[in-house]
C-alpha cells in the first residue's frame, strides 16, 4: 500500500522512482537530495535491515514518498514496476547510493520544460573514488538516460544488468549537473561485484546466442581502461583514477573470459585424462 502525500509547495513535477534491498547505509543521503521532486517512489524487495524503518521516518517527516513492497523482478523487470507507480509527466530513475548534485537541481527546471519532441535526457554520474572523493565535474562516466517523460519510455526485460530505459522518441545530453555514486567498496568487496555482474552479462550474451569474441577478449579490456582513464579523465584522479580505470578493464575481461569459457565447456566438456572408459576399476578386496 502507497502512502500519498501532496507536492510540497515549490516542488517541481517530477517523479523520483527508486528501488532497494537492505539500503540503511546509503538510501538516506539520496533522499535528502531528492528535496525539489514532488513525488518519491521508493520499491523496496524485502528488505531485512532498518531500511524500511529509516523510509518510514521521511514519511512520518512529510517527504512526499509512497513506499511499494515488490518482489524482486529482476533490475529490469523491479525498474519497471517502480516507473509504472509514478505519477507526475517526468520520472527520474536513482539508485539508493546515489544523489542529485547541486548544478543538476539548478538545471531541471529547465529540463522538464523541454520541447515536446524531446522525451528525455541522458545524466552524467561522477563516482566516489577511495582515497580521492568525488570525482571533478569534468571527469564523470558516460551520460545515461534517467530522465524520461511518463508513457515515453520502458525498460528492456531481457536486460539482465546495465538495465536502461527504451525511449520512443528524442533523447538529449543534459551538459549541466549529475549524479554522485557513494558506494566506496574496498578492492576485494568492488571484484566479487564485478564477478556478479559479468556473470549476469556473460549468461545473458550467451543465452542470446553470443559466440566467443576473441578479438574482444584481447583488446576489450585496454581499450575499456583506455576510454576510462584517458577519455573519461579518471587520469586527473591520480592512483584512485587509475584504479577506477582498471577495475573497469577487469570488468571486461571477465566477461569475455565467462563467456568464452561458457562456450567451450559447452563444445567440450571437461574431463580428466585419467578418466578412462577402460580404466580398470579397483582390485577386489581392496
Amino acid at each position: 500500500m502507497a502512502t500519498e502525500v501532496s507536492r510540497a509547495e515549490g516542488a517541481l513535477a517530477l517523479s523520483a522512482f527508486i528501488i532497494c534491498l537492505n539500503e540503511e547505509a546509503y538510501l538516506g543521503n539520496c533522499i535528502e537530495s531528492l528535496d525539489v521532486c514532488s513525488d518519491i517512489v521508493i520499491v523496496d524487495s524485502g528488505s531485512t535491515d532498518g531500511t524500511l524503518f529509516l523510509i518510514q521516518t521521511y514519511i512520518e517527516r512529510g517527504w512526499p514518498i509512497r513506499l511499494f513492497s515488490e518482489p524482486w523482478r529482476g533490475y529490469a523487470g523491479q525498474k519497471q514496476y517502480a516507473l509504472e507507480q509514478c505519477r507526475e509527466d517526468w520520472c527520474f530513475n536513482i539508485d539508493a547510493d546515489e544523489r542529485f548534485d547541486e548544478p543538476l537541481k539548478e538545471v531541471l527546471p529547465h529540463l522538464l520544460k523541454a520541447e515536446p519532441g524531446i522525451v528525455g535526457w541522458r545524466i552524467a554520474r561522477r563516482p566516489y573514488l577511495i582515497g580521492y572523493g568525488y570525482t571533478p565535474r569534468r571527469v564523470h562516466e558516460r551520460r545515461n538516460l534517467r530522465l524520461i517523460r511518463r508513457g515515453h519510455g520502458s525498460y528492456d526485460l531481457s536486460q539482465k544488468v546495465h538495465e536502461g530505459i527504451r525511449p520512443d522518441g528524442k533523447v538529449e545530453n543534459a551538459l549541466q549537473g549529475s549524479l554522485l555514486h557513494f558506494r566506496p567498496l574496498v578492492m576485494d568487496e568492488q571484484i566479487l561485484k564485478e564477478n556478479k555482474y559479468s556473470s549476469l552479462k556473460a549468461d545473458q550474451l550467451v543465452a542470446a546466442g553470443t559466440k566467443p569474441r576473441r578479438i574482444k577478449l584481447l583488446f576489450n579490456p585496454p581499450v575499456y581502461f583506455l576510454r576510462l582513464y584517458l577519455r573519461n579523465g579518471l587520469w586527473r584522479c591520480g592512483f584512485p583514477g587509475f584504479i577506477e580505470a582498471m577495475t573497469g578493464a577487469v570488468y571486461s575481461f571477465l566477461t569475455e573470459a565467462k563467456i568464452y569459457q561458457s562456450n567451450a565447456l559447452r563444445d567440450r566438456p571437461s574431463m580428466d585424462a585419467m578418466d578412462r572408459a577402460d580404466k580398470p576399476g579397483p582390485k577386489a578386496g581392496a
